[in-house]
């Protein structure tokens, strides 16, 4: 299964935080699995880092590329067809990130792991 993380579960995973599913876990670490945090996460991470909203144990330019090659995470790029993408879903999730992870997931072929009961609106495949 080809996964893409949504920012809260990158977190929680890397943090080792109750807030998972077992379901969750379990597709984290079966190695049959590909595992993608987008650089929209990391942007998400960095800004939230940058005004206070988000404390995280290092600076999230050095933690966040550790702790995905720790966790054998891959970065997806953001590309442009993702991008424009956005364009076409329906306005049910107003959070600008969200809706990036959600278009990049339709463009891949991704499963998102998220609590976000928004997300589960789009036709998109939501596990958690």
């Amino acid at each position: 299964m080809r996964i893409l993380l949504d920012t809260c579960t990158f977190l929680w995973l890397i943090l080792d935080t109750e807030d998972l599913t077992e379901r969750v876990r379990d597709l984290f670490v079966d190695p049959d699995n590909e595992v993608f945090l987008s650089v929209v996460s990391a942007w998400e991470i960095a800004v939230k880092y940058a005004i206070g909203r988000l404390d995280l144990p290092g600076e999230p330019r050095l933690y966040i590329p550790e702790q995905r090659e720790r966790h054998r995470v891959q970065s997806l790029s953001l590309d442009e067809q993702s991008s424009l993408q956005v364009s076409a879903l329906p306005k049910i999730h107003n959070d600008p990130f969200d809706r990036m992870l959600i278009s990049q997931a339709m463009m891949h072929g991704l499963t998102i792991l998220s609590p976000d009961e928004l997300i589960q609106k789009y036709p998109v495949r939501i596990i958690w």
